[in-house]
């Protein structure tokens, strides 16, 4: 391909609202054009990319016996009240009519089509396993799209789905695929990629991961413990926390007037947060009933648990109505109206001699005790977890948070769509039970734009060999002399003979301006054929990441290419 021919431009702004390093280049380098707001064309060199990060999904999943399929990106919203989804799932599932008035939804993830392909036809035990994977484009109504590729409305993922007849065959084929992920990620240059433990959300099931790339531009939040290896998003992280007894005191009603936040009451009455009963009030969607979340002071909660804890969907109470009972600032256990779902973080039990809302105006409790004044049935984990806190695993005061991009995520869904789609499988003696099924997702498009972001220097991205636009930059620098075009020509005709891919500048422009484009490209090996390679009989051979720099005889310079080319692929291929 010649630099001159390929459309799109580049150039040194960056562009407005742009703030992630992906994100910038990939727009000055002429990757990508925003259609909409989280909606892009891509250009060939994005396109190059993605295809070979395709292909590599489509080896890897092929290798654990995956079998390629294409799903409707339109479908009935008959087929996705079947599973529930239609009517649970908000607005970010994209729903329109046909001519002929029928409910249609654009696919936002496709269980219920791999449903729908699989049922119907007998199917007896003897069957299964099986996997299907597609690679087809989806649509989410995004409200928060943002940072280019990273997260967009419309995109393309790899999603694939097996199924079982027992738990024990989906447990074996989900650490098959596992594997297969870790493979998929170091070939395409970041084998850095780590696996955490994550919440099902949407998708269901009662064990997920996450693979997250940890970079400080993530919008996910990664715990780790460096002791045991313990792996989490915070959303489904345990928080667990050590209370020491301070001696009990008797229950008692002091005056706190204006003083409404954990901050106010603790200046006030001279005691730090963790020694604070802290109540948070929320809503549930569809009822607006109340829920009050009693958690220790200096602790946050962590609303996708509480999410899960209640089964329903809520929201913080921004307005409190008098008739509720609740008294916003100070709200406490002792004496709490029965107007709400009352619920107690594990962070307080065990505590006693804390400091809480009096339900009363203007009015808070000291020396309260958790076993004594509040007879609490059961504890729940609703709580963040926090920097130094106590490992679930290993029971450590060493965890980490650090940030992270989920490029990709495997559910074991259980029995969630086969049994309210109706997915049976026949046992030998004749009866029937519902399938176990699996779930495996990974974003082709926020895959490159997640290896742009840890792969690139002040000058634009450096892309692993394996997915590259192009294995090789050849530049012609002065190509108005015969003996420079004569000699580029050549070699890019003998490269391109020899299996290499090559993009080529033969443009007119300044060796700055075709060196910038060089860098915006961030093609792993640059050629360079000048008047000053040719007088020594040489061309110069580079790496975009600065690894080296070389002469090669112009008489071996595509076998020299060629090899450096080769040696770099086999790098990241020859994973186990």
């Amino acid at each position: 391909m010649k630099l001159a021919n390929m459309l799109g431009e580049r150039f040194r702004e960056t562009p407005a609202d742009c703030q992630i390093a992906s994100q910038i280049f990939m727009i000055r380098g002429g990757y990508m054009k925003q259609v909409a707001n989280g909606i892009y064309t891509l250009l060939m060199p994005a396109k190059r990319i993605t295809r070979k990060i395709e292909n590599i999904m489509r080896e890897e999943m092929d290798a654990i016996d995956g079998q390629e399929v294409m799903f409707p990106v339109v479908m009935p919203g008959d087929l996705w009240r079947e599973s529930g989804r239609f009517d649970a799932i908000g607005s970010e599932l994209l729903r329109m009519k046909d001519r002929g008035g029928n409910d249609m939804v654009l696919g936002m993830t496709h269980e219920e089509a791999s449903v729908h392909a699989v049922r119907g036809t007998p199917k007896a035990e003897g069957n299964f396993p099986f996997m299907i994977y597609q690679i087809q484009t989806k649509f989410r109504d995004e409200p928060r799209a943002r940072g280019g590729l990273i997260r967009v409305r419309e995109f393309t993922m790899k999603d694939a789905y097996s199924f079982h007849t027992s738990q024990e065959c989906l447990e074996k084929y989900y650490e098959r695929a596992y594997h297969a992920y870790e493979r998929i990620y170091a070939r395409c240059g970041v084998p850095e990629v780590v696996a955490v433990k994550s919440d099902s959300g949407m998708m269901g099931g009662k064990v997920s991961h996450e693979f997250m790339l940890l970079t400080d531009i993530g919008e996910d939040t990664i715990i780790t413990c460096p002791e045991c290896g313990y792996r989490s998003n915070m959303e489904a992280a345990d928080c667990v926390v050590v209370n020491e007894k301070r001696g009990e005191e008797e229950l008692t009603k002091v005056a706190t007037p204006e003083q409404k936040t954990i901050e106010d009451v603790c200046n006030f009455l001279g005691c730090e947060p963790k020694h604070m009963c802290k109540a948070v009030v929320y809503q549930e969607n569809l009822t607006d009933k109340y829920v009050i979340v009693f958690v220790r002071g200096d602790l946050e909660v962590n609303e996708t648990k509480l999410r899960n804890h209640l089964g329903c969907e809520i929201h913080p109470a921004t307005e409190i109505t008098a008739e509720s009972g609740i008294v916003a600032g100070f709200i406490g256990p002792v004496g709490i109206t029965k107007n709400a779902t009352v619920l107690f973080d594990k962070s307080l039990e065990g505590t006693d001699n804390l400091v809480c809302g009096a339900n009363e105006e203007g009015y808070h409790m000291t020396g309260f005790s958790i076993e004594r004044d509040a007879k609490v049935d059961s504890f729940c984990d609703v709580a963040k977890t926090y920097q130094g806190a106590i490992c679930p695993v290993c029971g450590k005061p060493v965890i980490s948070v650090s940030r992270g991009i989920e490029v990709g995520n495997i559910f074991q869904l259980g029995t969630k769509y086969s049994h309210s789609m109706g997915l049976q499988f026949q046992k030998k003696d004749g009866s029937f039970e519902d399938v176990i099924m699996g779930c495996y997702g990974i974003g082709v498009g926020r895959l490159c734009a997640s290896v742009c972001e840890v792969r690139h220097d002040d000058y634009g991205p450096i892309w692993p060999m394996t997915i590259a636009p192009w294995q090789v930059h050849l530049c012609a620098m002065r190509a108005d002399k015969p003996e420079v075009r004569e000699a580029a020509d050549k070699l890019y005709e003998d490269l391109k003979k020899a299996g290499v891919e090559v993009i080529y500048d033969d443009r007119p422009v300044s060796a700055g301006v075709m060196f910038s484009d060089a860098d915006l490209l961030g093609v792993p090996v640059r050629v360079i054929v000048s008047p000053k390679t040719l007088a020594r009989g040489a061309v110069e051979v580079s790496a975009r990441d600065k690894s080296f720099r070389q002469d090669a005889n112009v008489e071996t310079a595509v076998a020299e290419v060629k090899g450096i080319v080769d040696k770099m692929l086999a790098e990241l291929n020859n994973v186990d």
